[in-house]
């Protein structure tokens, strides 16, 4: 059984903990006084229920900035309750959206951390691919920071909040913007390495690489609604964005450019069916906004997005088929 704590921070007898009690499964709660004027409402709740009463929350009519909440994780609780059915849902379980979203909002921004782990990763790809050494290009997978500003993308597109779905767009651009310029800054000191089977192999594009990239972007976005976000799960994502981009830089810098169409096609249809399969999953973990008028906002950006991405994945991979067979 998963465990957070809410931290409710309130005027005087602002929460009626008899209500939330009856609305909503509470595990414990305990009540502090703070001040004469404020109080602190602790409230112990299993993390598929988190999100109910955040909700209840945000729909209290109250004036701006009346109260404060945390949300903080609990790694034990006793006395410890025996139950197997919870055990059996505990792999159902997600963050609430309020959780999700702080995580991708910081995943949006262009940092400076951000933008130094793009750049080196990038050298690294492109030194690992000349070199024709696996291990190189992995590592530089491993410190590639792609899966965030992606998956902030498709999550800002099920909520329908614009603003954020700005932000993460031009973060993932940068993203994938910066291995290729640094690419094809590199290809005018060293020539496109046509023996390197890391290079050859991103040069050749088929159905197959469709199904890989909506995989990879599929686990991404569930171990994000999980928050089990690991370094595995990013390698996954970068493996299908961080190689194709630096071919096609190293092509590009030669000039060569219709040997670059197949390194750009691979690399479109990629951020695409991650992109795409990121919304599907989002979507079926019932994630949305609170309130009526976000909610109808949501479901147009949702059907949209959904409509948009998949006939460029339908567009591209004729595309692929063309190429392949004709």
């Amino acid at each position: 059984m998963n465990l957070q704590l809410l931290e409710v921070y309130t005027p005087m007898d602002f929460l009626d903990m008899k209500e939330i009690k009856r609305k909503f499964p509470v595990v414990a709660h305990w009540t502090f006084k703070e001040s004469e004027e404020r109080m602190l409402t602790r409230i112990l709740v299993e993390t598929n229920d988190v999100e109910q009463i955040l909700n209840y929350l945000e729909k209290m009519p109250i004036e701006k900035n009346a109260y404060q909440v945390m949300l903080l994780p609990v790694k034990t609780f006793l006395p410890r309750e025996e139950d197997e059915q919870k055990d059996k849902e505990k792999d159902l379980e997600r963050a609430s959206r309020h959780e999700l979203y702080t995580a991708v909002e910081v995943s949006s921004y262009t940092s400076i951390s951000y933008m130094w782990f793009i750049i080196f990763s990038s050298i690294v790809a492109t030194v690992g691919i000349i070199k024709n050494s696996p291990a190189i290009v992995i590592g530089a997978m491993v410190i590639a920071p792609i899966i965030g500003p992606v998956t902030a993308v498709s999550f800002a597109s099920v909520l329908g909040d614009f603003r954020l779905m700005r932000k993460s767009l031009l973060t993932s651009l940068f993203g994938v913007g910066i291995p290729i310029l640094v690419a094809t800054v590199f290809s005018f000191f060293f020539q496109p390495p046509a023996y390197s089977t890391e290079f050859l192999s991103r040069t050749d594009i088929q159905i197959i690489d469709v199904v890989a990239a909506l995989a990879a972007g599929g686990a991404g976005a569930l171990s994000f609604v999980k928050r089990n976000e690991g370094a595995l799960v990013g390698v996954m994502v970068s493996v299908a964005l961080l190689p194709p981009a630096v071919v096609f830089g190293m092509i590009l810098g030669t000039g060569k450019w219709e040997e670059a169409v197949v390194p750009f096609l691979l690399l479109m249809v990629n951020v695409n069916s991650i992109l795409l399969s990121a919304v599907i999953v989002f979507w079926v973990s019932g994630i949305k906004p609170n309130n009526w008028q976000d909610i109808q906002k949501a479901n147009n950006s949702r059907k949209l997005s959904l409509l948009y991405i998949s006939s460029i994945c339908i567009v591209l991979t004729t595309a692929i088929i063309f190429i392949k067979f004709v």
